[in-house]
């Protein structure tokens, strides 16, 4: 096993890539998609469960975590990995964005970020000197410089000026995380939907050397047509050797999508947030587990899916479990749709491997636009 951090590209289709990132917990196959697990655990699943889905590694939240139950017990307690008995990589978030989403009366300097936490009002400073002090308390192996990320839509001088503080930030984001073998930091290109604020934001990361390179501030709000225009040219201002992160995506369409452009890493809460609300994605779309047609359905969700929701149990059952409220509907749904997510990446990763990320990208919209099956 590996003692350094490193990426390896395997191949090219198009400009998706296919290849393998090395850490000291295990090897992460690209392009991977990171199952959230945003208070030390995958909600309604078995660390080892989210593992038989695919998942080479799982997001932490540093917002959540530093707050409840603490960075600095979870540190006493043996870190994260151990905590949360998930012994394979962990990358963490830096806490910006959720400072940004989630707390009230936050006040905002050159040096961090001062706010109340959502939990109980408690007061807090975060900066990027105390994101990474947390991160390594938590003992990810992946570790976020801390940014600011603006809400789109914003004026081009807001976005500037924002970008220009989180490249600051970055600078010392890299100072503080010091020499940590075995770990990586990742920077934060930002600049909205313009070109050549990305590419002032890109080269700034370059000049402070990254392990890797995250493609933030998308996926909050602008559509989907603007973020395909955005990672049309944001993944190739960044360096080709290292791996390229897109955060907070998205849906099985987006993730396609951003893999054609470029993109070996994703995130989103998506997969396991519908499953607990009934949301079923498959490969011939999204099904709405809740609506009354499936009460007397015997068949699976997904005839071709290998998922214990699809192999043990018919839609009339899913529906009434729902329904019921019963804990298990939580359980087979979200199980369901992160092996559906992981299923889509093993996929693109053979198609690239064999060079025809096109016919994989035709029959995967082609199976969407049929719909669900005709109901019994």
């Amino acid at each position: 096993m590996t003692e350094k951090f490193s990426f390896q590209l395997h191949a090219r289709s198009g400009k998706a890539r296919a290849g393998t990132i090395h850490t000291p917990r295990g090897e992460i196959r690209t392009p991977a998609f990171m199952p959230v697990g945003t208070a030390a655990t995958v909600k309604a699943m078995l660390p080892g469960s989210v593992r038989q889905t695919g998942a080479d590694i799982l997001l932490g939240n540093t917002y959540h975590l530093m707050l409840r139950p603490t960075a600095e017990r979870i540190d006493r307690l043996g870190g994260l990995h151990k905590f949360m008995n998930w012994e394979r990589p962990i990358l963490t978030d830096s806490g910006g964005f959720q400072v940004m989403s989630l707390s009230s009366l936050r006040k905002m300097s050159e040096d961090g970020v001062t706010f109340k936490s959502h939990i109980d009002g408690s007061k807090h400073h975060l900066t990027p000197e105390r994101s990474m002090e947390i991160q390594r308390l938590l003992g990810s192996d992946i570790v976020m410089c801390f940014d600011e990320c603006p809400a789109l839509p914003a004026e081009r001088d807001e976005i500037a000026r924002s970008m220009r503080m989180s490249m600051r930030w970055a600078g010392r984001s890299r100072e503080a995380f010091g020499d940590r073998p075995g770990h990586a930091l990742f920077g934060i290109q930002q600049g909205g939907l313009d070109e050549q604020l990305r590419g002032e934001s890109a080269d700034a990361l370059k000049a402070i050397g990254f392990e890797g390179y995250a493609v933030g501030g998308l996926a909050v709000g602008e559509g989907q047509k603007a973020m395909f225009e955005v990672l049309d040219f944001a993944p190739d201002q960044l360096p080709e050797d290292k791996p390229r992160y897109l955060m907070g995506v998205g849906k099985p369409d987006d993730i396609v999508g951003a893999v054609k452009r470029g993109i070996d890493m994703m995130d989103c809460v998506l997969p396991s947030r519908s499953g607990r609300t009934g949301q079923v994605f498959t490969r011939r779309g999204v099904v709405n587990i809740k609506n009354a047609r499936h009460q007397d359905d015997p068949r699976p969700l997904d005839e071709a899916c290998s998922c214990p929701a699809c192999s043990n149990y018919s839609r009339a059952y899913l529906h009434h479990v729902f329904r019921s409220q019963e804990i298990i509907s939580s359980m087979l749904l979200t199980w369901h749709n992160l092996h559906y997510f992981q299923e889509i990446m093993q996929q693109m990763r053979a198609a690239i491997a064999v060079d025809d990320f096109a016919g994989f990208e035709r029959q995967f919209h082609a199976e969407r636009a049929l719909g669900d099956i005709e109901p019994v």
